[in-house]
Parts: structure tokens; C-alpha cells; sequence
């Protein structure tokens, strides 16, 4: 049985931890080559090694991706080494926290620039030669957080509500070049980047835990299947939409958060029931 994205190339942000180095030691294992990237370049190196410690292809970027000049970067160095590029997984994110009255705009825009612009720069370094081969899947990092709101954390809402609304507009603009844009919205999964948004909030008494291991214990009691999420969930999908399998689905947002989205519990109410 051949393996799922034999042939392909993946380009990967944010890869060097969490979520995309799941994908992309997932990507890796179903044949894909891989472009390890991320803004911390060590971090990177250290997942494009793992990979091919166990037998896979990737080579490894230093990539800021609200950087213009990086993206591009990226794109052409991908192309140059692998000769072309199918998939692209806008993952690099990070931690923002705050109301509308109490996020700073310093956090605002970097908020904004990381997630949301970082996507769009990201998709329009890998496009044209997308267009040029009729062919590709982009998949961008959502949240439920783009979908609901969730308490004091209006910065990455914003940035997440974007990104879902972009993956929609691109989805519409390039399938007539065979091009399909999705976009996964993950639960509560322990990454660093939740971790640091825990501890953030714990810092400015935005929860009752103490640590994050509380906060974190305190979450998963409101999920119908009994836990958070692995980064091997959110890979398992991101390796569906990277797949031809997926060949006729575009524009569309995929929850993945162990049914929690389809109790009455809810984000906020979970929050009160902490004591938040």
C-alpha cells in the first residue's frame, strides 16, 4: 500500500514545535518531503533531523512569516531544492491575550501580523507556481477561538476569524486553477503556544488556576470524549486535506476538538464553572 503523499512536497510553518512538527512528522512518514520552517531556526533544525533520523526527507528554514522577503524566500528555496511545492500548512502562530479594552495594540498587531498576515504572505509566496501546475492544497491553522468567542482573548479571535475568512476567499478565487483551501479548528490541544496563552492568563488573573497544569486539567473535564487533543489529532486531519483524498472538498472549516463544540457546555460557561 503506497503511502499518502508520496511524490509531494509540504511546506510547514511554524514547525518547530506543537502542531506543525506533528504535521510534519506525519507528512514526513506518508512520503512527503518536507520544509521545516519557523522563525526559530534551531527548533526547525531540530524537527528536519528527527525526520530524517527515521527515514524521511526535509530540509529546514529560518522563516519570520510576517517577512515579505522571507516568504518568498521560502517558496523559491523549496521549489530549488524539491523542484516543486503541493502543499503548504500556514501553522506559525502565537499567544495573545485580552479584551478589547485590555489587549494592547503593540499585541493587537503582532497578533494580526503573525496569524492572519503571516497566512496571506505564506499563500501568495506559493500560488503562482501553484496556478502554473493547476494543483496544490494550502491548509491554514484556525481555532475554535475563530468561530466563538472566548474569554479575554481578543486578539487571537480576531486574528483566527481572519484567517478562516481568507482560507474562503482563496478557496473561491483559485479552484479554477485546482487549488484547495481549508482551514482546521482545533480544540484545546497542550502545545507550547497554549501553554504560554495558560500562563499569560494565569499572570493576568484572567483564571483561577494556579498553573497551567490546573488550567489545563480544569479544560479537559468539559470535553465529551474525556481529554485535550494531540498534535497526532490535528496532524490526522491535516494530512487528510494535504491528501488527494480530499480532491473535492475546499473552503471549508474543520472542527477538531473532541465534540466539545457540540455540548451546551460551551467555551464561557466552562469558565465560569472554573470560576473564572
Amino acid at each position: 500500500m503506497s503511502r499518502r503523499l508520496t511524490g509531494k512536497v509540504a511546506i510547514v510553518t511554524g514547525a518547530g514545535s506543537g502542531l506543525g512538527a506533528g504535521a510534519s512528522m506525519r507528512f514526513a512518514a506518508e512520503g512527503a518531503a518536507v520544509v521545516v520552517t519557523d522563525i526559530d531556526l534551531k527548533a526547525a533544525t531540530k524537527v528536519a533531523d528527527e525526520i530524517q533520523r527515521r527515514g524521511g526527507t526535509a530540509t529546514h528554514l529560518c522563516v519570520d512569516v510576517t517577512s515579505e522577503a522571507d516568504s518568498a524566500m521560502m517558496a523559491a528555496t523549496s521549489a530549488e531544492v524539491y523542484g516543486q511545492v503541493d502543499v503548504l500548512y500556514c501553522n506559525a502562530g502565537i499567544p495573545a491575550v485580552g479584551t478589547v479594552l485590555t489587549a494592547g495594540l503593540a499585541e493587537w498587531n503582532r497578533a494580526l501580523s503573525v496569524m492572519l498576515t503571516g497566512t496571506w504572505l505564506s499563500m501568495r509566496a506559493v500560488l503562482p507556481a501553484m496556478v502554473d501546475r493547476q494543483a496544490g492544497s494550502i491548509i491554514v491553522q484556525a481555532s475554535l477561538a475563530g468561530i466563538v468567542g472566548v474569554k479575554a482573548l481578543a486578539p487571537y479571535t480576531a486574528a483566527k476569524s481572519g484567517v478562516i475568512g481568507l482560507a474562503r476567499q482563496a478557496a473561491t478565487d483559485f479552484a479554477p486553477y485546482g487549488i484547495r483551501v481549508n482551514a482546521i479548528c482545533p480544540g484545546d490541544v497542550p502545545t507550547p503556544l497554549m501553554i504560554g496563552t495558560l500562563d499569560r492568563q494565569i499572570a493576568a488573573g484572567l483564571k483561577t488556576s494556579r498553573t497551567h497544569e490546573e488550567g489545563l486539567k480544569s479544560r479537559a473535564i468539559h470535553y465529551p470524549l474525556g481529554r485535550l487533543g494531540t498534535a497526532e489529532d490535528i496532524a490526522s486531519m491535516a494530512l487528510f486535506l494535504a491528501s488527494d483524498e480530499s480532491s473535492w472538498i475546499t473552503g471549508q472549516q474543520f472542527i477538531v476538538d473532541g465534540g466539545f463544540s457540540a455540548t451546551h457546555s460551551g467555551i464561557n460557561r466552562g469558565e465560569k464553572k472554573e470560576g473564572g
